[in-house]
């Protein structure tokens, strides 16, 4: 186990990260280590969110563009602990699963143009991020 945590400690750069509100969301480098999951399908009957890549930034809900060669690019810029998000193979029944695609009817739009983003990490984090709201949400309750 020691060597596992050790090679999880010199992966390189940071994992994407998008803020929301007040929390963290970040990819996890270490999927068991993550406090929310998600996996992807490649057919749309299995999905509980779709998520269709837009071909603009003005066409997207969520839009992740950087052109900096800065190592720090992707990477939050608050002091909040992330909640950590994994991509994950074998979903739980309860993990939201993303339908990715070009067209088609969806729930979000993303534009992914980035260095550090690819776009099942802008998928991951933006239904990560709703499905966290709602978590909190109903926690409040």
């Amino acid at each position: 186990m020691a060597a596992v945590f050790a090679r999880a400690e010199i992966l390189p750069g940071p994992r994407p990260c998008i803020e929301v509100g007040s929390a963290a969301l970040q990819i996890a480098s270490i999927p068991w280590l993550a406090q929310l999951h998600v996996s992807f399908t490649d057919d749309p009957r299995l999905a509980t969110v779709r998520v269709r890549i837009a071909d603009s930034a003005e066409a997207a809900d969520f839009t992740v563009i950087d052109d900096v060669d800065d190592s720090e690019a992707g990477a939050c810029q608050s002091d909040a602990v992330p909640h950590l998000i994994a991509i994950s193979s074998d979903p739980s029944p309860s993990d939201p699963v993303i339908y990715l695609s070009h067209d088609g009817p969806s729930d979000y739009r993303i534009f992914v143009q980035s260095k550090t983003f690819s776009a099942r990490d802008a998928a991951a984090l933006i239904v990560s991020a709703r499905d966290n709201h709602r978590r909190l949400e109903t926690a409040s309750l």
